[in-house]
């Protein structure tokens, strides 16, 4: 009998979420799936891990599958950092982070909780894919997608990932629950425009609120921008090398 492959699942929206309750269900059909997912919403952590506080792991049984589970009081990268090298006797052949209650393209990702989990992993050493759906509502519909992500993940599976490279795939509210295709992209150049809403609490101490509006600047058909509001599945494969080797050269001619 072939052996089933070892699969670590996470998100950031918190264990209970549907998003990855669905993605849950999917794996089960590839692998064995261990899940380790914050105990609450930790949206927007980006690559927070915790240092200055104790962090909780309890195992837990949310709707009785196959998968082994665990609630942890931490962020998704904690998460992942205590299942690879806490939790699990073996490293995990993939992790899978989501599915996002919203989107993770452009420079969302580098707030993103649910492609730190990924990430992480991929420094972890661990193959890693990152799920969102352009749908914030907690009720979102998912079942639709089970297929997608299957195909992906065995194809990360079967083909595997560079050293450093993770995918990040998201996927648009379709209202047909079609889709035209899977597109390779890279990410869109585009940022948020941000305001901050002051008010005063009754108290008359004065506190802000974080609002602001997406601004797309990149009118490439290559983009994941591009390939979301075309009803395409974007992939953007994503690397946690930050440096900018191209400019190593110009650098080391200045007179520091």
């Amino acid at each position: 009998m072939e052996k089933r492959p070892l699969i670590l699942i996470t998100n950031d929206d918190g264990i209970t979420a549907p998003g990855i309750r669905h993605l849950i269900e999917a794996m089960n059909e590839l692998g064995d799936v261990v899940v380790v997912a914050p105990s609450s919403p930790q949206s927007g952590m980006g690559h927070a891990i915790t240092v200055n506080n104790t962090l909780f792991v309890e195992p837990v049984n949310i709707d009785n599958g196959p998968q082994i589970e665990y609630s942890c009081s931490g962020t998704p990268a904690d998460c992942v950092k205590l299942a690879v090298n806490e939790l699990l006797n073996k490293k995990p052949d993939l992790c899978v982070s989501g599915i996002n209650h919203g989107s993770n393209s452009s420079i969302n990702v580098i707030y993103s909780g649910t492609m730190s989990a990924a990430v992480e992993a991929g420094v972890e050493g661990v193959k890693a894919i990152g799920f969102s759906l352009l749908d914030y509502s907690w009720n979102a519909e998912f079942d639709h997608l089970k297929e997608y992500i299957k195909r992906i993940a065995q194809n990360v599976l079967d083909n595997g990932l560079p050293n450093g490279v993770v995918l990040n795939v998201n996927i648009p509210k379709s209202k047909d629950k079609t889709f035209n295709g899977i597109k390779i992209c890279r990410q869109a150049r585009a940022f948020w425009e941000e305001e901050f809403d002051k008010r005063v609490n009754p108290h008359g101490r004065e506190y802000y609120w974080l609002t602001g509006k997406f601004v797309n600047m990149d009118k490439g058909e290559d983009t994941d921008e591009w390939a979301l509001a075309h009803n395409f599945i974007s992939i953007v494969p994503i690397q946690f090398d930050m440096t900018a080797h191209y400019f190593i050269d110009d650098l080391n001619n200045w007179e520091i």
